[in-house]
């Protein structure tokens, strides 16, 4: 099932939008006629993308916003007011690199916050409407890391982790309901986040963002989970 603004749209809700997957969903969903809604702690990063994706006609909405915040559900609502929510991607994430110990818990807990409580919390107010509807989509941004317990990412992999049995359930759940949920688990990815990382050669070819949204839009509505680049 390909994306279409009848069942997903009007309005597409992309988090972690300023750079990356976030930012290559918000070209792919806005050259597919959907409206966009995009978040991001970076607000120059987000002016940018916001500017380029209107000069190409797409009608945009941006919140600077930090999902670590309490409540960031409705932060956003406050600014989109009525506009009908029919796609919620959750993709802003936040990682951790090194030994466990070596950083503050206060820091881990921020992990825990953008990656999965503010994910628990824009699924819970965005996807009741869309089940209320009979239609929608949920997309949920895990990783090959969320397999399994990876050592010096921690806090980023019990995250992924969450994200794949949240959005397993959210399928079982909504799916009689008429409401799309995937979770996409890429792996090695060349985002400037994935990037920074400093990666060893021996990671092998990383995947290009347009490859793993392509992948994801296509899938949503066909399967549950999609592990991007093994088809």
């Amino acid at each position: 099932m390909a994306v279409h603004p009848t069942r997903h749209g009007p309005w597409a809700l992309v988090t972690g939008a300023a750079q990356g997957l976030g930012a290559e969903y918000a070209r792919q969903l806005g050259a597919a006629g959907l409206s966009l809604v995009l978040v991001d702690i970076d607000a120059a990063g987000l002016e940018a993308q916001t500017a380029t994706l209107r000069a190409a006609g797409v009608d945009v909405v941006s919140v600077p916003l930090d999902l670590a915040a309490p409540s960031p559900a409705a932060a956003i609502q406050a600014v989109i007011g009525d506009r009908q929510v029919g796609l919620l991607v959750c993709n802003a994430a936040l990682s951790l690199i090194g030994p466990f110990l070596e950083h503050p818990v206060a820091d881990h807990q921020r992990v825990l916050a953008v990656n999965a409580s503010s994910t628990l919390d824009l699924v819970h107010a965005f996807a009741r409407p869309m089940a209320e509807r009979g239609n929608g989509g949920v997309v949920l941004m895990s990783s090959m890391a969320g397999f399994q317990g990876t050592a010096r990412v921690l806090s980023y992999s019990a995250t992924k982790a969450f994200l794949l049995a949240l959005g397993e359930g959210l399928g079982a759940e909504l799916g009689p309901s008429g409401v799309d949920v995937l979770v996409v688990a890429p792996g090695a990815t060349k985002t400037p986040t994935y990037l920074a990382t400093e990666p060893k050669d021996d990671t092998g070819p990383l995947m290009e963002p347009s490859e793993v949204v392509q992948e994801a839009l296509r899938a949503l509505g066909r399967r549950p989970v999609l592990v991007a680049g093994r088809g």
